[in-house]
């Protein structure tokens, strides 16, 4: 069954290069594009029905890299399959809506391809059993990011906000390559197995784990890293869905629980993991509760989400090993992917993404207003959706961890989780209100304020509702007939996943193991939360964002002024680096350069004593000499 593990990430590349040389044939890229989809999940599904359990499936042979070891093998367990299945699962529901979505689009075959290439990414992170190859797919997932960011290029907003992710994972990414070349020096091999199993704790082991949760910060948008997932609305809602659901966002949950046993022995960089995801939940709650743009709340709800997933790695007890992290992932796949292809469709019908404008519209909708509540539901953790188990197994997970030496660290995320289940409550109420509350019954819908957006010398999208302004071009640009049969069928099927996908996880080990009384709590907050929602919204009438000061609604709609912050640190950086240019110029090689000077005034005065031309007095004693010199040589013989 190894050749099954190969294809799993094989195909979606060949796919991706077919889909390029036949971008001039739509239908045909189309095709390949969901055929190959379609092959990939049945095979994961395979994959994780029957795995090889093994860590040695071989791919182009060994490295010659004298003694580091580096086999580059493929992996196949439980994990893996489900995870593989999982995203393949998600990718081809993207494949198929986005054949819709972007029907008339005259670069969908780009497009297309992209996501093909995207995938194997991921499933190549998913299936690795070395890091050279986790890093590589590590790299190929963020340079699609940024292709389909960018997608719609005409757009100065969308330009802005790929070269923004590219740059700001860039720079964590710097931290992954750290690290992963300090674990591999530790173990003198690249292979996780070899990596695992080191013996001994080195210096290299800090510097390693530090340095991945430093790249996992990145990709996966913790705070300071955080304010590029938000921007990145401005790519087509499928790209969003396929950011945020199962690949890029969610890949660094992956990698660390493959590492899991090594982060289980190291307190310093679990602190570290900790302090970033309880921040992070929190913050990005409180941003989705002020949002006044549906994708951009969503995507807030996403850094908030990924957190979750990264802070039951965090504080897990080590014999409960990664499942609950690894559960919430799969979870967050299912819903998250339902409100970003649900929001896409409702943006269709609207002709916008902005609140103010989708008020009321999902009411007529039938199918898709109850897969969206149900979306909303799974993500506020409503028993009995998927979500509502996977999230009270982290906090089951994390209170295990408090109460059994985790310290510090594990209490400060139990507390961020129980905030965040009352933050991600209110904002899914909100959301259901606004979306659901027909218009007569709150009165004339006010008009979404005018997008705006700074020009800095550091290039940064700071409007509220440019993803709203691209999805208002979109359907002015291209068009949207009625949505197909298949593209409807993929948002039902994804709520049906909703509804049962805890049913995927009862094969993992960790994932489902919920508290009883943690999880009566969880349900109270989140019962109180939507109540009070509902009570200060008056039944909907009123959005409840209204009732927050309108200057703090304003910071937050911006991220409380993260961009200044990143625009403010780049000014620094540029200052500092101008005063290191000035002070190597002008003291450093002050010194050459005098003596460069000196010697050259030294030689302009010789030359200013002594003329060009020779005087008529030095000839004359130079001949005499010379016949001296003669006369005496003569007289001597």
């Amino acid at each position: 069954m190894s050749w099954v593990v190969r294809l799993v990430v094989v195909l979606p590349a060949l796919a991706a290069l077919a889909g390029l040389l036949a971008r001039r044939q739509r239908v045909l890229a189309a095709g390949i594009a969901v055929g190959s989809s379609a092959v990939v999940t049945v095979l994961a599904f395979l994959e994780w029905v029957a795995p090889t359990r093994s860590a040695d499936i071989g791919t182009i042979g060994r490295l010659p890299l004298g003694d580091l070891s580096v086999p580059l093998h493929l992996l196949s367990d439980r994990l893996s399959g489900l995870t593989a299945f999982v995203v393949a699962l998600v990718v081809l529901g993207i494949q198929v809506f986005t054949t819709w979505y972007l029907h008339d689009d005259p670069r969908y075959t780009r497009f297309a391809a992209t996501v093909s290439l995207f995938a194997a990414g991921m499933l190549l992170v998913v299936q690795s059993g070395d890091l050279v190859l986790t890093l590589v797919g590590w790299e190929v997932m963020g340079w699609c990011s940024w292709l389909l960011i960018g997608h719609d290029s005409e757009r100065a907003a969308a330009r802005r906000a790929a070269y923004k992710a590219f740059l700001v994972t860039r720079v964590a990414d710097i931290g992954m390559v750290v690290g992963i070349i300090a674990l591999s020096v530790r173990a003198r091999s690249t292979d996780l197995m070899a990596v695992l199993t080191a013996p001994g704790s080195h210096p290299l082991l800090t510097v390693g784990l530090v340095g991945v949760v430093i790249g996992v910060a990145g990709k996966s948008g913790l705070v300071p890293f955080h304010d590029w997932l938000p921007d990145a609305m401005e790519g087509p809602t499928p790209a969003s869905a396929l950011i945020h659901a199962a690949t890029m966002v969610a890949a660094g949950t992956y990698v660390i629980a493959r590492l899991f046993p090594l982060y289980a022995t190291h307190d310093g960089a679990r602190t570290l993991l900790a302090v970033l995801t309880a921040v992070t939940m929190v913050y990005a709650a409180l941003l989705a509760l002020a949002q006044t743009d549906l994708k951009r709340m969503l995507a807030y709800s996403t850094l908030s989400q990924v957190a979750i997933m990264l802070s039951a790695l965090a504080a897990a007890p080590p014999e409960l090993g990664p499942g609950a992290g690894v559960g919430h992932l799969i979870a967050h796949a299912f819903f998250k992917a339902l409100l970003f292809l649900g929001a896409g469709w409702l943006s269709v019908l609207a002709g916008a993404t902005a609140l103010a404008a989708l008020r009321g519209r999902l009411r007529p909708t039938g199918a898709l207003r109850w897969s969206m509540g149900i979306g909303l539901a799974a993500l506020a953790g409503v028993p009995p959706l998927v979500g509502f188990f996977t999230k009270d197994t982290v906090i089951d997970a994390a209170l295990e961890g408090a109460t059994s030496g985790g310290g510090l660290r594990a209490w400060i995320v139990v507390l961020a989780l129980f905030v965040t289940v009352v933050l991600t409550a209110a904002y899914c109420t909100r959301a259901w209100l606004l979306l659901d509350t027909p218009v007569a019954a709150t009165g004339p819908a006010p008009q979404p304020p005018p997008a705006v957006v700074a020009e800095e010398e550091v290039a940064i999208v700071m409007s509220a509702d440019s993803a709203d302004d691209a999805e208002v071009e979109r359907v002015h640009a291209h068009g949207h007939p009625t949505i197909t049969l298949s593209a409807a069928l993929v948002v039902s099927v994804l709520a049906a996943l909703t509804v049962v996908g805890v049913l995927f996880l009862l094969s993992l080990r960790g994932a489902v193991q919920v508290g009883i009384l943690s999880a009566l709590l969880s349900v109270l907050l989140v019962a109180g939360a939507a109540y009070a929602v509902w009570s200060v919204s008056d039944r909907g009438r009123v959005d409840v964002a209204d009732r927050i000061p309108v200057g703090v609604r304003d910071s937050a709609v911006r991220g409380f002024g993260a961009d200044t912050a990143h625009v403010g640190f780049g000014r620094a950086v540029t200052a500092l680096a101008r005063l290191v240019v000035a002070l190597d110029r002008d003291v450093v090689d002050a010194y050459p350069r005098a003596t460069a000077v000196v010697a050259r005034a030294a030689g302009r005065a010789g030359e200013r004593g002594h003329r060009a031309v020779p005087s008529l007095s030095v000839l004359s004693l130079l001949v005499g000499a010379v016949i001296v010199a003669i006369l005496g040589v003569t007289a001597w013989r």
